[in-house]
């Protein structure tokens, strides 16, 4: 009797649990966003101080619907899934490239974007080594600067143990905290690449244009989504919803071409890869 007394509480806090935070944000009137702005065109900051983008356009009108204000808090990109779990904030509000390893420690909204990665160069060796899609090997022994704890870099890690096995150098791995630094790391000539998402360098090449390329894209496309506790199904579900109804509507598509120049259709479910 004891053990069942103590499972059915267990399963009450549980319960509890994934009703709390949705519960809490609407009773606060204010939900609190774990974000780092550095990522355009997804989230980032303008020239006018305020945290824009894609993705903060939808969590903006996901509060709207739901009749809260929103509060970013800006965080290291390496900081938001260790924040999210610990409770820092109601939810992460930054891009996530849906990953087999991540949704073991969090929970995945649907997706609202899909990414490829490029490789950004100065223009002259971009033009040197450039192809519509680059393997590994045409990597080998160079320098690639990334985010620290992005996908970006654990497919540079991946690429390094396929490189090993072939007898070929690895590429030098820079993780640096924004998307901003690797940027300057390629420009000082300390890096000989930048490895993110297509969207992301696009506008950089647009910026530069007599100093950088891409050079191809390389690797898996991935779907593109928020995450929760894994306790808060409530408020994952509310989140996704909100995502597929945008979708149905239009406005999703709307905000693609504004933002990304393209448009897409997400899916609902079967969007997590197997390991």
């Amino acid at each position: 009797m004891k053990k069942i007394a103590l499972l059915v509480a267990a399963l009450l806090a549980v319960s509890a649990a994934q009703a709390d935070t949705l519960a809490e944000i609407k009773s606060s009137g204010k939900i609190t966003v774990g974000i780092d702005p550095t990522f355009p065109p997804y989230e980032y900051t303008s020239d006018k101080g305020e945290i824009t983008g894609y993705s903060v356009a939808i969590m903006q009108s996901f509060a709207k619907e739901l009749g809260v204000q929103v509060a970013f808090q800006k965080t290291a990109f390496s900081g938001i899934l260790p924040g999210l779990i610990s409770g820092s904030f109601n939810a992460e509000g930054s891009s996530l490239n849906v990953t087999a390893e991540r949704a073991k420690k969090v929970r995945f909204t649907v997706p609202y974007s899909k990414t490829v990665n490029g490789v950004l160069m100065r223009k002259s060796d971009a033009q040197a080594l450039g192809a519509a899609t680059l393997s590994p090997a045409r990597l080998s022994g160079l320098r690639g600067a990334v985010k620290s704890a992005s996908v970006p870099e654990q497919l540079l890690k991946g690429f390094n143990e396929e490189l090993k096995k072939a007898g070929k150098a690895p590429i030098t791995i820079i993780s640096v905290d924004t998307l901003d630094q690797t940027v300057s790391t390629l420009m000082t000539k300390r890096a000989d690449f930048v490895l993110d998402d297509i969207a992301v360098l696009a506008p950089i090449v647009k910026k530069y244009p007599d100093k950088v390329a891409q050079a191809g894209e390389v690797g898996p496309s991935q779907w593109m989504a928020w995450a929760t506790r894994k306790e808060d199904l409530s408020l994952n579900k509310a989140i996704s919803d909100h995502i597929l109804a945008m979708q149905q509507s239009g406005k999703l598509a709307a905000l693609q071409k504004q933002y990304l120049g393209t448009t897409f259709t997400v899916p609902a479910t079967d969007f997590i890869p197997q390991e």
